[in-house]
C-alpha cells in the first residue's frame, strides 16, 4: 500500500524526496489501515458475547452515534450519525455494542445504503429482536469537495425490518423519536 501511495504522489507531479512528502507514503498507509479497520472484525468478535436476558419489550434506541466511513466509489470520507433501534425479545445487547456495531461497517469502503442495511441486520442476527430500524444521515466529501460541490447537502437512508417494517405505528415511534 505504501508503494501505491507513493506512485500516486509521483504521479500528481510531486517529489517524493521533498521534506513534507518523504514519509507521507507510509503515514497514508497507516491512516487507511486504520480507516478501514472494519474489515478485520467479526460481529462475534465486536459483541463479544455482551447479550442480557431481559423481559424488555420496548423499543431501545441509540441516538446520535458518529459515523466515519469512505465512499467506495471516490475513496473519499463520509462523515455522519447513525440512529439505531430495536424492540428486544428475551435479550438485550451491551450499550456500547450497538456503537461497535455501527463502526465495524463504517470502517469499511461502503456506500451509506448498504451499510445502513448491514447493521440494520447485524442488530437483528445478534439480539433475535422483534424488529429493528436504522436510519443514517450524512454528509459526503465526493458531493462537497468534488462534482456538484453541494456544501450542506445531507443524504438520509433507513432500514426497517420486523416490526418496524410492519407495524406503521413502530415505525413512526421511532421516526418520531430520530426527528
Amino acid at each position: 500500500m505504501e508503494k501505491a501511495y507513493a506512485q500516486i504522489i509521483e504521479s500528481l507531479g510531486e517529489d517524493l524526496q521533498r521534506e513534507g512528502l518523504r514519509d507521507t507514503p507510509k503515514r497514508a498507509a497507516k491512516a487507511m489501515q486504520f480507516l478501514t479497520r472494519g474489515y478485520q472484525q467479526s460481529l462475534e468478535e465486536v459483541v463479544n458475547g455482551a447479550l442480557f436476558p431481559s423481559d424488555n419489550s420496548e423499543m431501545v434506541l441509540v441516538k446520535n452515534i458518529e459515523l466515519y466511513s469512505m465512499c467506495e466509489h471516490h475513496l473519499l470520507p463520509f462523515i455522519g450519525k447513525a440512529h439505531v433501534a430495536y424492540i428486544p425479545q428475551g435479550k438485550v445487547v451491551g450499550l456500547s455494542k450497538i456503537a461497535r456495531i455501527v463502526d465495524m461497517f463504517a470502517r469499511r469502503l461502503q456506500i451509506q445504503e448498504n451499510m445502513t442495511k448491514e447493521i440494520a441486520e447485524a442488530v437483528l442476527q445478534v439480539t433475535g429482536a422483534q424488529g429493528v430500524g436504522v436510519v443514517i444521515e450524512a454528509q459526503h466529501m465526493c458531493m462537497m469537495m468534488r462534482g456538484v460541490e453541494k456544501q450542506n447537502a445531507v443524504m438520509k437512508t433507513s432500514m426497517m425490518l420486523g416490526s418496524f417494517r410492519s407495524n406503521p405505528a413502530t415505525r413512526a415511534e421511532f421516526l418520531s423519536l430520530v426527528d
